[in-house]
């Protein structure tokens, strides 16, 4: 790396790399939400490069954080869907800065191995019917080979419950981990331990079963009867501070990734921060009353059973215009509540006298329908609501904009390579944004894939189910391959993608187009990780 590329001053850069769970791009106030109060990200916004057109490579928890710290796509790195623990011997972003010097530490939800969680009984049938092989433990997993027993268990939420873990010192790059293990008012990891330390046990307090107010069209809006100082929240806060204040002072450059498991459901604020805004206030979202005549069969079935959640508390459902106001008003505020504590941390910063050190980015995994279409949550569309996410990039000494240019959750692994002047190594498909945040272009890429794969699948969609969507500047095309369903959107003429234009002759020519973009895109992913050694 030149030094032009560097953060001011003589060392090599700090990473403070914040990011939330399940928020959309314009659910904050830099992203154009005139109603949610964020004003600490709102004044970072003001003096970074904010990407308009931030896509994720997949949808889905555990496959776009892998992509994240690795640069790869999930049909690349192994873990194509939630489930699939991200192979231990994967290089990542902490790893590479790790072997350079770097001091590297991981606060909050990491979800690099499975938390525990089982396939529902439905689904778990499908699979049986469809992939057998799928829940057959007994068939050999390369990642297994060579690794004691337990190599894949360092997530497991029951066993943090029970006793304090100490995570490796090597876990996947990071040499030390204060771990948050899933969402809402009482997740599991370490967290649990700090919780009852301070006289909160989260099993026992959190939850619906323990709130004095929660809203009684769906189970996963409340108020959580766990205090705002024991919160997760509060927590991931905590913890960043006391390694900003280690790290003040030292030679040592760090790497810190702070993840905070909100605003992911269930959307349970505490006291304070669930009653900031009002449900009838809120404006209802893009399409939520929209004609689907033409969409695919499985989103005409959601729409057919609206108000009626999913029997998996995750998936995608239909929600009536009350759920939705009592949802994102509750959602509202747990991102000011996190917005606050972000502040917290970047005052903290400043005030150790690191961040005219310090690169600072903030995104999330992956966004939210959030009654955009009708729809709630996630998985089995790709709706520009849960494909676009917040994402800036403040590099101290350069000047702040806005970009409108396509870029993908996994540019961010070269891009802090480059920025850090650490060893990149083989594999890497995401592309830096360096020149991007320079001010060299304002060109990154033609097109961009979105890689989504379910074992099982929904009434109108069979499972096993493997998605793919090409998003360009004039459109977005998605294929549910295995199926005769597609989904065409014209960006000209419709925006808000809210007519599918799939199979119908005079979008032909844009429908063509983009299928050799997708073409395309899924050729250049084809995994080169591995180096040839010889011609034969």
């Amino acid at each position: 790396m030149t030094g032009q590329h560097r953060a001011a001053g003589s060392r090599r850069p700090n990473v403070l790399f914040i990011i939330a769970d399940q928020l959309r791009a314009d659910h904050l106030g830099f992203g154009g939400n005139a109603t949610v109060k964020t004003p600490n990200l709102d004044a970072l916004a003001a003096k970074s490069i904010v990407f308009e057109n931030a896509t994720v490579a997949n949808p889905t928890c555990m496959p776009n954080r892998a992509s994240l710290m690795t640069g790869r796509w999930p049909s690349a790195h192994g873990t194509r869907c939630n489930g699939i623990t991200l192979d231990p011997l994967t290089q990542t972003v902490p790893g590479s800065l790790g072997a350079g010097g770097y001091r590297t530490v991981g606060v909050g939800k990491l979800h690099h191995q499975n938390m525990g969680w089982e396939f529902e009984p439905h689904q778990a049938e499908e699979i049986r019917a469809t992939d057998p092989l799928l829940l057959d433990t007994g068939v050999g997993d390369a990642r297994r080979q060579g690794f004691p027993p337990g190599w894949d268990q360092w997530e497991n939420r029951d066993a943090h419950d029970d006793r304090f873990i100490a995570l490796p010192s090597d876990y996947y790059g990071y040499q030390h981990v204060d771990l948050v293990i899933g969402h809402g008012d009482r997740p599991g990891g370490h967290y649990v331990h700090w919780a009852r330390e301070r006289g909160v046990d989260p099993e026992t307090l959190g939850g619906p079963g323990n709130s004095s107010s929660k809203y009684s069209g769906w189970d996963q809006v409340y108020q959580t009867a766990i205090p705002a100082d024991v919160h997760p929240t509060s927590y991931v806060s905590e913890k960043a501070i006391e390694h900003l204040k280690d790290a003040a002072g030292q030679d040592q450059p760090f790497f810190m990734f702070v993840s905070f498991p909100d605003p992911h459901h269930p959307f349970s604020p505490p006291e304070g921060y669930s009653d900031l805004y009002d449900p009838l206030d809120l404006p209802l979202p893009l399409g939520f009353e929209q004609d689907h005549s033409a969409s695919p069969a499985h989103v005409r079935d959601m729409m057919e059973h609206r108000g009626e959640p999913n029997a998996d508390p995750t998936m995608t459902w239909a929600a009536t215009e009350e759920q939705y106001r009592f949802a994102a008003a509750a959602q509202y505020g747990l991102i000011t509540m996190m917005d606050e504590h972000i502040g917290r941390i970047l005052d903290e910063l400043d005030h150790q006298g690191l961040a005219e050190d310090t690169i600072v980015v903030f995104t999330s995994d992956h966004g939210d329908l959030f009654g955009d279409h009708g729809l709630m949550l996630k998985h089995f569309v790709h709706y520009r609501a849960v494909t676009n996410v917040p994402l800036l990039v403040h590099l101290p000494g350069s000047p702040p904009r806005r970009t409108g240019a396509l870029v993908s959750s996994a540019d961010l692994a070269p891009t802090l390579i480059e920025l850090t002047g650490s060893k990149g190594y083989r594999g890497i498909q995401g592309r830096s944004l360096v020149p991007l945040l320079l001010g060299d272009t304002e060109h990154h890429r033609e097109a961009l894939l979105v890689e989504e794969e379910q074992p099982f699948g929904l009434e109108g969609l069979p499972g096993p189910v493997r998605m793919r969507s090409v998003i360009t500047a004039e459109g977005r095309l998605t294929r549910y391959f295995g199926t005769e369903i597609a989904e065409l959107y014209d960006h000209n003429t419709d925006p808000g993608e809210l007519v599918n234009r799939a199979g119908d002759p005079e979008f032909a020519p844009l429908e063509d187009r983009l299928l050799r973009a997708m073409l395309d895109e899924m050729a250049a992913l084809t995994d080169r990780g591995t180096a040839p050694t010889a011609a034969a």
